[in-house]
């Protein structure tokens, strides 16, 4: 574990190691600024995702950004010696983000941070065993994990009964049981596969009614890099624009929604198929009531028929809200101006609270479905480095704190 000798304001700390934190931490020190980066390396990849996993996302999609593209997975695979399968395996990831880690970030500081405030100077980041550090800037690259959604039909229920795909990662433990799995998208129906696969008997139960397929199929030759940019995100053609997240902000906000649910709709990768012959599906199944019933789970679904499980899965997915990074202050987090939980971010991913930046899935209203993937790692950093950059000999005056770069903006802060 590092510790900081903050005798001095960083220009930015970063909290989280995953590959959103990690490549920003890249960029910047890669162009010269004094960053401090907080977080366990790829926990979220290897604490909430389950053993066995494949990533739906292509190679060349998978790439965690740093300049030059100096560690790239080529880069790793060449290192390490040895193939990686395509699919990638989660594992071979999660080998690859931590071999980046070391080399851009060898002196990581594993410390949780308990609490970030605004400060004179820009912030005061206190950790957990009390030491706090001062940052001109913050940079936000703390994940999904606090958005998992758990439908309100589950409230109450035991963790023993029902929980959600990213509370699991060895899934030997349901062998032998009967579990129901909620959901249409790849987490839930990879997830149900694998359950399958350590001996539970598993049923699938989906809202929607056919599979969502998704895959290489279309993309490969000619006419597939016609169609689909190397991010690969997003439907034929609009891939392209979901690419440019630029290009992508100038579209009718109508179209910009569209664009956004096409891309991150519930899908299964096509190489799932073969391991999905045989699994009980039950499409058009909504959930409206969930009960304890002599130690097990009974759920009342739309048809009016009940299923009775020894455990439930939620595939449910996650929805974006900053208030449930419980580290920032309710007070900082209070002055972020917001729509639907999603912060509203300039160029640089910097919020309305000057010095404030947020990565990854909490920028899609911003920029669109691309910084949701890994793939949107190279984009993300370059503009916080740039913005950054740009920003560094400007201090901020105290009148200056909150921007005004979205006042008179139809949108509204956060509730």
């Amino acid at each position: 574990m590092a510790t900081a000798m903050n005798t001095r304001p960083f220009d930015a700390i970063v909290i989280g190691a995953g590959p959103y934190g990690l490549s920003a931490a890249a960029h910047l020190r890669g162009s010269g600024k004094n960053v401090h980066v907080l977080g366990e390396p790829m926990s979220f990849w290897k604490e909430h995702m389950p053993k066995g996993m494949l990533l739906r996302s292509p190679w060349s999609a998978s790439n965690i950004s740093s300049p030059r593209s100096a560690f790239s997975l080529d880069q790793f695979a060449r290192r390490r010696g040895a193939d990686i399968a395509r699919p990638i395996p989660l594992a071979d990831f999660i080998e690859y983000g931590s071999w980046f880690q070391h080399e851009v970030v060898p002196d990581l500081d594993t410390r949780r941070v308990r609490r970030v405030d605004a400060s004179e100077d820009g912030f005061r980041v206190l950790l957990q065993d009390g030491e706090p550090l001062d940052s001109r800037r913050v940079v936000v690259a703390g994940g999904i994990r606090s958005f998992a959604w758990r439908p309100p039909e589950f409230d109450g229920l035991s963790p023993d009964l029902v929980s959600h795909t990213n509370e699991h990662v060895d899934l030997q433990r349901f062998a032998k049981r009967r579990v129901g799995v909620i959901g249409g998208g790849q987490s839930a129906l990879e997830t149900a596969v694998l359950l399958r696969e350590a001996g539970a008997e598993v049923e699938v139960l989906m809202r929607a009614r056919s599979l969502h397929w998704m895959g290489r199929a279309t993309r490969d030759g000619v006419i597939g890099r016609l169609l689909f940019d190397a991010t690969d995100v997003g439907p034929g053609l609009v891939s392209h624009v979901i690419a440019r997240p630029l290009l992508w902000q100038r579209l009718p906000p109508s179209l910009r929604q569209r664009t956004t649910r096409s891309a991150l709709a519930a899908g299964v990768a096509v190489w799932l198929r073969k391991r999905l012959e045989g699994l009980p599906i039950d499409f058009g199944r909504q959930v409206v009531r969930a009960s304890e019933h002599a130690g097990r789970i009974v759920l009342r679904v739309n048809d009016g028929t009940s299923r009775e499980y020894d455990h439930v899965l939620l595939g449910t997915g996650y929805r974006v809200d900053v208030r449930r990074y419980d580290f920032l202050a309710p007070e900082l987090v209070g002055r972020v101006a917001c729509v639907s939980g999603y912060p509203l971010l300039d160029t640089g991913f910097q919020s309305s609270v000057r010095g404030l930046h947020f990565l990854g899935a909490p920028a899609v209203h911003s920029f669109g479905a691309l910084v949701r993937f890994v793939s949107g790692t190279d984009f993300a950093a370059r503009a916080l480095d740039r913005s950054i950059a740009a920003d560094l000999d400007r201090p901020a005056s105290r009148d200056q704190r909150d921007r005004s770069i979205f006042v008179g903006s139809p949108e509204r802060r956060l509730q």
